[in-house]
């Protein structure tokens, strides 16, 4: 193989960075997780401040990471980040983490996703189905479809940037236009006397259950409800750091990934504020909270749209999560190919195929989300790793302290918006986040942990391994 196929090229320009950063991030999430914040916060104020303050957090953070990505503007992106700042052992951690669940149990999530809405128009998909059984374990037709879904989009990616940037700029792109359509017409029928309702007392925070009981919180109690409700819209809001993995393949680098951070991050909380805002106008709390599968836009969509509106939002979710998974599928396998030019992944992951792409890193990701996709319990572990991927954002946020100690004299082509406040601001809200969930949610926290520190012996025995080859 030539050196040139050994280089990645630089063929997405701000518009495609952009459309990855809000692509990845637009999943499944918006269309579900209100259900259980309003199940926590019991108000239209506090469901709507829950999405606001998830917003600020993600565009600290975002515009906190154009700086790292200017100072180190090619693949990998946060391990890379934490490596520089910290050591190998800690951005290791951070890249196991990401290739046992972070990233695999996220498409798989997002594919199971794409199948549970795909199941309106053909029943005989469904999730409720039994397509195999085999004794021990129950496979569903939803769950063949997801492993379709992905290892056709990772094929897809196999064959050249091109065909990913082309895939992800028109999904992101419909299913943003889309999303607005949505809240326009949602605001446009809004229900004044369910408006009334929902905000005449916005910020009395309560639980509320799905049968409608209401219950009161102590002060120290209701934080540890915003957290837990705080989970879901994180969940919805991550994955805005995919881009950083790719900064090889776009263009001008050093100014294209800090300012579609920004945008991408920007537009997507817009959206998301807005939608809530939208739920509350045409859906009473208690039917939010109590949505059929916490499927709300669902709810929404028939109170708007009438019997069609489940065919609407059906088709709206499935080209969100296709868009969605294509870019995390994407962006995911660089972050494994840096691994391995460092010697602390498969080797092979190391190579690129003759369209200058990670071919193998994209088969291996490939088959452990496949993996999660038949096992059932992506959805409990995505709420584990929550604790996890704050916890590591707030280490990389960290990071630009250490680094401006460290590397002062290495070129910033971008600084930090708001440097020290804004990043000082995340890491004190990423603390009270994680802190709040080991008071009150430790189901959240301790399994994610385990997981994370099962790669320090992984590290280690990598790194012995690549000593004796040397």
């Amino acid at each position: 193989m030539s050196e040139q196929t050994q280089q990645f090229k630089a063929s997405l320009g701000l518009l495609d960075a952009t459309m990855v950063v809000a692509g990845s991030m637009i999943g499944s999430g918006i269309f579900i997780v209100s259900a259980d914040i309003t199940r926590n916060v019991g108000s239209a104020g506090w469901l709507v401040a829950v999405w606001l303050i998830t917003g600020l957090m993600t565009l600290i953070a975002a515009v906190s990471y154009g700086e790292l990505s200017g100072m180190y503007p090619k693949a990998g992106g946060q391990y890379v980040y934490l490596k520089e700042a910290y050591n190998p052992l800690l951005g290791f951690l951070y890249g196991w983490s990401f290739f046992t669940v972070i990233q695999t149990a996220t498409i798989a999530a997002v594919g199971v996703a794409f199948s549970k809405f795909l199941a309106y128009l053909l029943p005989a998909v469904s999730e409720d189905l039994v397509a195999f059984d085999l004794g021990f374990l129950k496979i569903s037709p939803a769950q063949l479809v997801s492993i379709g879904l992905i290892v056709l989009l990772t094929y897809i990616n196999t064959r050249g940037v091109k065909e990913g940037k082309l895939i992800q700029t028109t999904f992101t792109v419909t299913k943003l236009i889309s999303l607005f359509g949505l809240i326009i017409f949602g605001l446009i029928y809004l229900k004044p006397g369910v408006w009334s309702a929902n905000w005449s007392d916005p910020w009395q925070l309560q639980s509320l259950t799905a049968y409608g009981n209401v219950g009161g919180y102590t002060m120290i109690a209701a934080l540890g409800a915003i957290a837990a409700a705080m989970v879901g819209s994180i969940f919805s809001s991550d994955a805005w750091n995919n881009v950083t993995f790719i900064a090889g393949e776009i263009k001008n680098p050093s100014r294209n990934i800090g300012l579609s951070l920004f945008l991408g991050t920007l537009l997507v909380t817009i959206i998301y504020v807005l939608a809530n805002v939208m739920y509350t106008a045409v859906l009473p709390l208690q039917e939010i909270a109590s949505a059929d599968k916490d499927r709300v836009a669902v709810a929404a969509s028939n109170e708007i749209f009438g019997s069609s509106g489940t065919i609407i939002i059906a088709l709206m979710i499935m080209v969100s999560t296709f868009g969605c998974n294509n870019g995390l599928i994407l962006a995911g396998a660089r972050v494994y190919y840096t691994m391995a030019k460092d010697g602390l992944f498969f080797r092979k992951a190391g190579d690129l195929n003759n369209f200058a792409v990670p071919e193998w890193s994209l088969w291996v990701q490939c088959v452990i989300a496949c993996l999660w996709s038949i096992s059932g319990k992506y959805g409990q572990l995505l709420d584990m790793i929550s604790f996890v991927v704050v916890l590591f954002y707030m280490l990389t946020i960290a990071g630009i302290f250490i680094l401006r100690k460290k590397q002062p004299e290495r070129e910033r082509p971008y600084k930090a918006f708001g440097y020290p406040v804004l990043p000082v601001l995340y890491i004190l809200m990423g603390l009270s986040f994680c802190g709040l969930l080991i008071a009150y949610k430790p189901q959240f926290t301790w399994p994610g942990l385990i997981i994370t520190l099962i790669g320090i012996p992984v590290y280690y025995m990598a790194s012995a391994g690549r000593r004796n080859k040397q």
